[in-house]
C-alpha cells in the first residue's frame, strides 16, 4: 500500500464501509491501520453508523488479510467481547446531539 490507498484496498472494506469511514473523518487505509479495528470502529459508532457486529469482525479479518468469516467460534467469542465493550463506551452521535439539544433546553437526567 502506498501513503493514500483507498479503504476499499483493505480486505472486507467495499464502498459502504468507505463512505462510513469517510463520513468519520478517516480517508485512507492507511489511517485504519495506523488506528487498528476498536479505534476505527469506535470512530464509526461516534459518527453515527450503527454498531453490527459482522461489520466490525468482518473490519478485524480484514487488517489481519483474512476473509470476513475466516472466524473460529473461540475467537468469535473473544470478538464479540471486544465488540461489546467498543459499544458500550461510546454513544452515536445522533445521540450526542439529541442529548446536547436537550441540555440547551433545561432538560435534565433525573436518573444520575
Amino acid at each position: 500500500m502506498n501513503k493514500n490507498s483507498p479503504i476499499t484496498s483493505l480486505r472486507n472494506l467495499g464502498p459502504a464501509m468507505a463512505s462510513a469511514f469517510e463520513r468519520a473523518g478517516i480517508h485512507t487505509a492507511e489511517e485504519i491501520i495506523a488506528l487498528g479495528a476498536d479505534a476505527a470502529y469506535a470512530a464509526l459508532i461516534e459518527s453515527g453508523t450503527r454498531p453490527h457486529f459482522i461489520g466490525y469482525y468482518a473490519l478485524v479479518m480484514g487488517l489481519q488479510g483474512r476473509a470476513w468469516n475466516d472466524l473460529a467460534p473461540a475467537e468469535k467469542k473473544t470478538l464479540r467481547l471486544r465488540f461489546d465493550q467498543i459499544v458500550s463506551a461510546r454513544k452515536p452521535a445522533a445521540d450526542n446531539k439529541l442529548e446536547e439539544m436537550l441540555n440547551r433546553i433545561g432538560v435534565i437526567d433525573l436518573q444520575k
